[in-house]
């Protein structure tokens, strides 16, 4: 192989300690695992789980990696899928990586465990999850960021997400340089998936971090095999390159490896309070903060008007809801929602609560305005005009659960308790949660495996 990006990205993933993370980061990545295990357990009744359980025929003790949520086992390529798409049912699963980084990369290096048969320290598996958020989060800024390559119909959490679980399973089973570079080679091979989904509110949304888990988990252990990958995905000009065929050529190349170490970036993920697209929560924060500061309730209010740019209007801006996925990925719909039952989650996503008489009525008072003078990347500005004619107007820039608007531990415990207990018993429950905060002390992570089950 020449010595080029997808060299040198690989030589800074396969040099990286687990005492490069500050102890801020490391604790940031204790609460990402948290809470997308409370994700994906809730997630592994979903609806979609069960269709994807049934196609492949898993059995009881088919393998040695856990079907989260599940009495169920089977092989680590098949478990990774399973539990991705666990992990992302719900769109309770964070975001701001690859994109949801969780939901690929905790997926991937949690099947490879149940394939040890030697004990894995707690402190490198946070490195290897630590990388995974790290390299798929690099490869969407590198191929034009999140707005310019998902705006060419790409969802990125299939695409970036292969080479963020290929660099965290190849990180778990010592890679070294050369077969790091290919396992980042054959990623881009598994990497896909498309927005076409939101125009009828399908499931394949979910199938996403599914593949990519499986995909990237792949692609590491055909490295370690000998299985040569290529050495150009990363090359803008090279025909075929990941850059050049999912970026257009429009990307910036060096920020795969730019500055690395100067700033993790799981540091700038985000976790949901709400269980919608993250580009609903701006508004919904808006609303409950106008509600709160203007003394107005639901009753108040006669008319909410939605200023939004062109692209977060094509990916979350539809009114039509007939499904799940559908009000997951709508606007008017959260905002209804929260006017109607007070909060945006699990129960507010099941059909009784989207096709409910009440909701379609304040659908119809929701006016969606794109406004081309706003950014791609710019959050909503939300409206509420009152039934005597009053106006407030708000665009909360750092919605709740970013990094600039963390929710607290304690809140973020609680949403993961609340949704692993949907599923198991309130011991495992919480010895799950203590085992994992404090995961940098654990001798053996592979105990993690039986808890999830």
């Amino acid at each position: 192989m020449s010595d080029n990006l997808t060299r040198t990205l690989a030589g800074l993933v396969c040099a990286t300690g687990f005492d490069a993370f500050p102890v801020e980061t490391v604790h940031k990545a204790k609460l990402h695992i948290l809470d997308t295990l409370g994700a994906a357990i809730a997630g592994s009744v979903s609806r979609e789980t069960d269709a994807v359980v049934r196609m492949l025929g898993i059995e009881a003790g088919a393998g040695r990696s856990p079907i989260w949520g599940r009495p169920i086992s089977s092989d680590a390529r098949t478990s990774a899928f399973v539990n991705g798409v666990s992990a992302h049912a719900y769109e309770l699963d964070d975001s701001g990586g690859c994109d949801h980084s969780g939901a690929v990369v905790l997926p991937a290096v949690l099947a490879a465990l149940g394939d040890r048969d030697r004990p894995f320290s707690g402190r490198e598996l946070l490195r290897c999850v630590l990388l995974g958020y790290e390299v798929g989060r690099r490869v969407l800024e590198a191929v034009g960021g999140y707005e310019e390559h998902n705006a060419l119909g790409w969802h990125s959490t299939g695409t970036c997400g292969a080479f963020a679980a290929a660099a965290a399973v190849g990180s778990m089973v010592n890679l070294d340089m050369t077969a790091m570079a290919s396992a980042l080679g054959s990623a881009c091979s598994f990497a896909g998936g498309t927005w076409a989904f939101i125009h009828n509110g399908s499931s394949t949304k979910k199938l996403h971090a599914g593949r990519a888990a499986e995909g990237g988990l792949m692609a590491a252990c055909l490295a370690r095999q000998g299985f040569e990958g290529p050495d150009s995905v990363f090359e803008a000009e090279r025909w075929g390159s990941f850059l050049a065929t999912f970026g257009a050529g429009k990307g910036d190349p060096q920020a795969l490896v730019r500055d690395f170490g100067d700033y993790w970036r799981l540091n700038r993920c985000s976790i949901k309070p709400h269980a919608t697209c993250r580009g609903t929560h701006a508004g919904i924060d808006a609303l409950d903060l106008m509600l709160e500061r203007h003394g107005l309730s639901p009753a108040d209010i006669a008319a909410v008007e939605v200023d939004i740019s062109g692209f977060q209007y094509g990916m979350c801006g539809g009114k039509v809801i007939e499904s799940r996925a559908q009000a997951q990925m709508s606007l008017p719909y959260a905002l209804a929602a929260r006017l109607r039952y007070g909060k945006v989650f699990l129960a507010e996503l099941e059909e009784a609560a989207w096709s409910a008489a009440e909701i379609g009525q304040l659908m119809d008072r929701i006016a969606v305005r794109i406004d081309p003078a706003m950014k791609d990347e710019d959050e909503p500005a939300i409206t509420i005009v009152t039934a005597a004619g009053e106006r407030h107007r708000l665009v909360v820039e750092f919605p709740l659960g970013g990094p600039q608007n963390p929710l607290s531990d304690e809140r973020l415990i609680g949403k993961y308790a609340e949704l692993a207990g949907m599923v198991l018993p309130a011991s495992k429950v919480d010895a799950l949660s203590e085992f994992v905060l404090d995961l940098e002390n654990q001798t053996d992570a592979r105990t993690l495996l039986a808890l999830l089950q």
